[in-house]
């Protein structure tokens, strides 16, 4: 199939690109590098099945001549902003990087006639459900954060395209993901706060915040599986794992990984920013019954991704 990825330098499209390679698709891939890089897709850069487009979705003649050049079976759309506490002091960085890209996107599938769409949700659109197990029917949904926001807004727009348009999206809601090629995120900064001081750690928060963390090539493998198994017009599945990681174990095991002894400060409140989800379980019954299963655990996942981190130096001062 011929394949268009947004966001495909970024953390996780890198790896999704990295299997679609290897299934033997074409992938056209578009990133503006404001948070991907271009590192991540280097090694397919002498792939004649592979084209990287560097420029903005919302260019529109750039992205529209992505579609005039090749006929598209299927668009991966996972360009956004991922960094969610920097929207906090500029909404505008949802509103283009999140939402209107998403309209970009399914405005040309419209008018080039491309029928299928993944899109990459979140786990953030649920909001604080305090601590409740949330299905995929969970409501009212009230996100707390503008990224959150602004991808809800996006899979409203889907359906609506889907209705419309006889178009297919197969919307994943995805929870915390690590694992090689991540650029920010808790445990580059627990790492980068113990470089500067290696005897205490500042944790934001009480540490008691919770949320589950999935393995990115278990993640890539639950997108796929969905894509090849679900026939629903508009389907949409919560994507994860079994159990949780409190902050607090985070930090412990990020501060035995670079084998010190350092203390824990936490700063205290249950939350450690505007915006963000102390507590935080999926129920997976659908994705489960469906048949898939990630194949580590939150802790595991967890482990593998400080292991590179330290392995690869990319917290360096």
């Amino acid at each position: 199939m011929n394949i268009l990825v947004t966001g495909g330098a970024g953390f996780i499209a890198s790896h999704l690109i990295d299997r679609l390679l290897d299934e033997g698709h074409r992938v056209v891939a578009i990133d503006n590098l404001s948070l991907g890089r271009k590192s991540n897709i280097a090694h397919h850069f002498d792939n004649p099945d592979f084209v990287f487009a560097e420029g903005d979705v919302l260019d529109a003649e750039l992205f529209d001549g992505l579609f005039k050049k090749t006929a598209f079976d299927m668009v991966f759309h996972l360009a956004a902003n991922s960094d969610i506490a920097r929207s906090h002091a500029n909404p505008e960085i949802d509103l283009n990087m999140t939402y209107l890209t998403t309209f970009r996107v399914v405005d040309a599938m419209r008018r080039f006639g491309v029928k299928k769409l993944v899109f990459a949700s979140t786990s953030a659109i649920y909001g604080d459900a305090h601590g409740i197990e949330v299905n995929e029917n969970y409501g009212p949904l009230l996100p707390l954060s503008h990224y959150g926001a602004c991808k809800l807004a996006s899979e409203g727009i889907i359906a609506s395209f889907c209705e419309n348009y006889g178009m297919q999206a197969f919307i994943v809601r995805f929870p915390n993901v690590c694992g090689e090629r991540t650029t920010h995120g808790i445990l580059h900064d627990f790492v980068k706060k113990l470089k500067k001081n290696p005897d205490e750690l500042e944790v934001l928060g009480n540490g008691k915040q919770a949320k589950p963390y999935l393995y990115v090539k278990d993640l890539v493998d639950a997108i796929l599986f969905v894509v090849r198994n679900s026939k629903d017009k508009v389907n949409f599945y919560n994507l994860g794992v079994e159990g949780n990681t409190p902050v607090w174990r985070i930090a412990e095991m990020v501060i035995q990984s670079m084998k010190l002894n350092a203390r824990i400060r936490y700063t205290g409140g249950d939350r450690g920013w505007v915006g963000d989800v102390p507590q935080f379980r999926y129920n997976l019954d659908k994705i489960h019954n469906l048949g898939w299963r990630a194949s580590l655990t939150s802790d595991e996942a967890v482990q593998k991704a400080i292991d590179y981190i330290l392995e690869n130096d990319l917290c360096s001062l």
